[in-house]
């Protein structure tokens, strides 16, 4: 099984260092226990937040990345409405600040990823070391 993933971007080669729902960007990879492979640049299209932690923005990007079908959201910071978003699919913190270096380590953590993604909406989000 392929997890399909979306990585928090400006640039499409760095994560932000801004919480995951204020990236310009995400790139979308479908990832398997084989590799990953680039499926497209997505813009974030939600409003901005009327308050901080604004549950319609957490809505907002939950809704884009459910029409991609997004298993797992990549960044290296969450912001308040993780709690929110885990509900819908798996928060995974990375310490890399290139795309590719938390490629490789969404692939060697890919059978936890799908363990967390199967345990639903009481789902934990999960940090890289």
């Amino acid at each position: 099984m392929s997890l399909i993933i979306a990585c928090a971007t400006d640039d499409g080669v760095n994560f932000i260092n801004r919480h995951f729902g204020d990236a310009d960007y995400y790139y979308i990879y479908r990832l398997d226990e084989n590799g990953s492979e680039f499926v497209k640049k997505i813009a974030n299209t939600t409003e901005e937040e009327e308050t901080h932690a604004d549950p319609k923005k957490a809505g907002g990007i939950v809704q884009i990345l459910m029409q991609e079908n997004v298993k797992a959201g990549v960044a290296k910071v969450f912001g308040p409405n993780i709690k929110r978003i885990k509900k819908h699919f798996v928060p995974v913190l990375v310490h890399s600040d290139t795309i590719q270096e938390g490629l490789n380590e969404l692939l060697n953590s890919y059978t936890e990823i799908l363990n967390l993604w199967n345990q639903g909406e009481t789902r934990r989000h999960l940090v890289l070391k």
